[in-house]
């Protein structure tokens, strides 16, 4: 499950969301990590605001959360009603694929359509989790894996910001692998001391 992301740079956040420039300032993260400050957009008092948030909440540290879970229970006492919902803004995530012999090989994923696109997000305090739902056929390809990152559609960002329970879990659903790249980078990406923009040059485009 995805555990890095490529974060954007505060203005390119505020020009992509609409947002009224704020006193955050910092650069794009290439190799963003549980535990760090990342940028998120949340609602207080009815409006947008944008924080730096830690990635991962809670007593266990939770980075990510499945869909599945926020609709347990009833009415209130489900965590999607009860959870304050933010988006996560992303350029891009890793995820890492196994060869023949077994060893593992970062891919860079982005959305075709989005260049900069944002995680469905709760958050708590000053920090913040990723929701995950089931992978499409992209990721399963890459890792096998069963989840992947709850990427918004431009149109449902609003819905999941200020919309109903309801609503908002319309928003949550596996973005389609026609709208998404993944190719092969360096693995320079496997160690955090590494963090610049060439973390997501192409080696090769083998998975599309």
């Amino acid at each position: 499950m995805m555990r890095r992301y490529v974060s954007p740079d505060e203005a390119t956040i505020e020009r992509e969301f609409d947002l009224v420039p704020s006193e955050w300032q910092f650069a794009a993260n290439y190799n963003a990590a549980p535990t760090q400050p990342v940028p998120a957009i949340r609602v207080v008092d009815g409006q947008p605001d944008p924080a730096l948030l830690n990635w991962g909440f809670g007593e266990h540290e939770t980075f990510t959360v499945a869909m599945e879970m926020l609709k347990l229970g009833e009415g209130d006492r489900s965590l999607l009603a009860r959870g304050q919902r933010c988006i996560i803004p992303a350029l891009g995530f890793y995820e890492w694929r196994a060869d023949k012999a077994g060893a593992k090989r970062p891919y860079f994923v982005h959305v075709e359509n989005q260049a900069v696109f944002g995680f469905a997000g709760l958050w708590e305090r000053e920090s913040c989790t990723i929701i995950t739902v089931p992978a499409n056929a992209l990721m399963t390809e890459i890792d096998g894996a069963a989840r992947m990152p709850a990427i918004l559609a431009r149109e449902m960002r609003d819905v999941w910001l200020y919309g109903s329970p309801a609503n908002a879990a319309a928003a949550l659903s596996a973005y389609p692998s026609a709208q998404m790249i993944a190719y092969a980078v360096t693995a320079r990406v496997d160690s955090l001391s590494n963090n610049d923009e060439t973390l997501i040059e192409p080696l090769e485009t083998d998975v599309d």
